[in-house]
């Protein structure tokens, strides 16, 4: 005797070449399965007892009603009785649960259909393969065994066809291919011709005259007496009790079936996600339309986040731009309000008080600055820009270094000297397309100045304003021909670290409170500023990805909706699968992963439009920068969104009853 591996677990002893009688192979006992309807209970089986051995080919007749499809659901563990005990290879199953149900139908079971029961998107190939999926069967095993049985019953020329484009006889083969997928001892065919021609019914029963031959165990439930003539045994039921059995065919000698697969049947993560993703991929194929639709909310929502939140990054970094384009490590000094005015008495802050900061702790540059405006005549072209009176330092305080010529030195600002350094939009506004201006004599309210050099050009600063539109000369000249005061409208200092500008000011304003008793002099820390417009910046881009946020919500929402409909369409192809052997975790891992996968492709669309979106309003003048951040973010959040919008309809999927959903039109 030879020990193999049982279905439902543990050992059995099966003879080679038997001529003992082999013990039964599905036995009932006292078998009664009860329904309510209101107050009245009605008795589907009544008190069944019936035995079945291994190779036996039998026809379970009775008309509409009377028990025989619920005794077929019993058989078949797709549903559980009420009383009495079911043994299938010895084993008590009627207590189990839906789980381990679902490995007896997968191990020891193949169901043929009356209405074949074959997923409208998947292939013959597909469809033949979803119980090896179930029991873990590698993807090219379970394929290749797919291909011999379609070969093997006439449909080796349409393993890509779908049912659509296959007659009724050929999908019922294909249910028949599906049944022996995984070399299930028990066949189980359920009016398997009531739905096709006589040609086709003949060859169906031909098929499973075939099986029979080889040792395969048939049980048939049909109301047709020329069908159920082609059984070895023939058992009547009516009102949901035996009334007639013909008896057992001796099948001693009959070889035994194939038998289980041998495998643990735990449906492995890696394939129950390649199922899902092709799940999902089937079922965006098969509903465009509405696959469009429900994408659109992942989407929009997804590229809300990556344009918005690029958009305010981008706003950000020209903000910090703009103002570090200003110099770094600033302290800006400004008189009191109400005491900088031209030729005013009051006006306290002049370059003295500048002289006054020079060798402080930590201070690098010191620079007087006198701000005003005024016409500049070259030639026939007069231009009005601001002309400030500035120090030698003021380049390297506020690192802006030439494009030509030179800057003033110290010694033009202590000589008074009559030069001027130009802004590259003066050059530009002032002088002809390519002319050099440097040597050249600019008219300033009747005053010559000589061009020595041109600064580089630096754009927008902080306020928008453009930086480039300047004309600086030494402050002491300013005040002598220009400006008619000794007065500055501030102090410009540069300090040699961030680290120290607290204590440089402080410093600072100790002097400048020694020189000046009562003053409240200003001071604006470019520092500081950069963390308010850094912390200001960052709040904007929180609304705007909260805004964004919310987009991503209602599209998860749709999800669901959508998600929940699906489980409404396809409640049959969810019966069809836990007949093969699809346990409740197998169906909401699927489904789960289904709506994962929907939300990952609407997150990565919803990116590649968000980048689009971003890059295009930075071809009209809107700054754009983008970080890995963002994208990931939105990427992560519309997995998390699949995640948790899918998991309410994958968990209504798993928690179906097999009979209601295989009933379901």
């Amino acid at each position: 005797m030879n020990q193999q591996t049982n279905p439902l677990g543990g050992n059995s002893l099966r003879e080679s070449g038997a001529t003992a009688l082999a013990p039964p192979l599905l036995e009932l006992r006292g078998i009664a399965k009860h329904y309510r309807s209101g107050s009245e209970t009605i008795r589907a089986l009544d008190n069944i007892d019936l035995t079945i051995r291994r190779g036996e080919y039998i026809a379970i007749m009775g008309q509409s009603g009377s028990g025989k499809s619920t005794l077929m659901h019993v058989l078949g563990c797709l549903d559980t009785p009420s009383e009495g005990e079911y043994r299938v290879a010895g084993e008590d199953v009627s207590g189990f649960d839906a789980d381990q149900l679902a490995r007896v139908r997968r191990n020891f079971f193949g169901f043929v259909f009356q209405r074949y029961n074959l997923l409208g998107t998947g292939t013959a190939l597909e469809n033949v393969e979803i119980p090896a999926i179930y029991a873990g069967a590698p993807r090219a095993e379970r394929s290749a065994r797919a291909a011999q049985l379609l070969q093997r019953l006439g449909l080796g020329e349409r393993l890509g066809h779908t049912p659509g484009q296959l007659s009724g006889g050929q999908q019922q083969r294909v249910s028949i291919a599906r049944a022996l997928m995984n070399e299930a001892p028990v066949i189980l065919a359920d009016e398997p011709t009531g739905a096709l021609d006589s040609r086709s019914g003949e060859e169906v029963l031909e098929l499973l005259d075939e099986l029979h031959r080889q040792g395969v165990t048939v049980i048939l439930i049909t109301h047709d007496a020329q069908v159920a003539a082609r059984a070895r045994r023939v058992i009547q039921i009516s009102d949901g009790r035996i009334v007639s059995d013909s008896g057992s065919d001796p099948v001693d000698t009959v070889p035994v079936a194939p038998g289980s697969t041998g495998r643990d049947g735990q449906l492995r993560f890696g394939a129950a996600l390649e199922e899902a993703v092709h799940m999902a991929l089937r079922s965006l194929r098969a509903n465009l339309f509405r696959s469009v639709l429900t994408l659109l909310g992942v989407v929009i929502g997804v590229a809300a986040v990556v344009a918005l939140m690029a958009l305010g990054e981008g706003s950000k970094q020209q903000v910090l731009n703009s103002i570090e384009a200003q110099g770094t490590n600033l302290l800006t000094v400004r008189p009191p309000p109400g005491r900088m005015r031209d030729g005013s008495e009051n006006a306290t802050m002049t370059r003295d008080d500048a002289l006054a900061l020079v060798g402080l702790p930590h201070v690098v540059e010191v620079v007087s600055e006198r701000r005003s405006s005024g016409n500049l005549r070259f030639g026939s072209r007069d231009y009005r820009t601001e002309i400030n009176g500035v120090d030698e330092g003021y380049s390297r305080a506020r690192d802006w270094p030439m494009a030509a010529g030179t800057f003033f030195s110290e010694d033009d600002v202590a000589r008074y000297t009559s030069v001027m350094v130009l802004g590259q939009t003066v050059v530009d506004n002032l002088f002809e397309p390519g002319q050099n201006p440097i040597g050249s004599y600019v008219l300033v309210q009747n005053a010559l100045f000589q061009v020595i050099g041109v600064l580089a050009a630096k754009g927008a600063g902080s306020w928008g304003n453009d930086m480039d539109d300047v004309a600086l000369v030494p402050v002491t000249t300013g005040a002598l021909r220009l400006y008619g005061g000794t007065h500055l409208s501030n102090i410009t200092v540069k300090v040699d670290s961030s680290d120290n500008v607290a204590m440089a000011e402080e410093l600072m304003m100790k002097q400048l409170a020694s020189r000046r008793p009562g003053e409240e002099f200003s001071v604006r820390n470019t520092a500081s500023l950069l963390e308010t417009v850094s912390a200001t910046q960052n709040t904007m881009a929180l609304l705007l990805g909260s805004v964004a946020a919310i987009s991503l919500l209602v599209g998860g929402i749709g999800v669901m909706n959508i998600m929940l409909v699906s489980v409404t369409e396809r409640t049959r192809e969810i019966g069809v699968r836990m007949a093969t052997g699809a346990r409740g975790r197998d169906i909401l891992l699927q489904f789960n992963i289904e709506a994962v996968v929907v939300c990952c492709i609407g997150g990565l669309l919803g990116i590649a439009c968000g980048v689009a979106i971003a890059n295009g309003l930075g071809y009209i003048g809107q700054a754009a920068v983008f970080t890995p951040m963002p994208s990931v973010l939105a990427f992560g959040c519309a997995l998390a969104t699949g995640l948790i919008f899918g998991y309410l309809p994958a968990r209504k999927a798993a928690r179906l009853d097999p009979v209601t959903a295989l009933a379901t039109e």
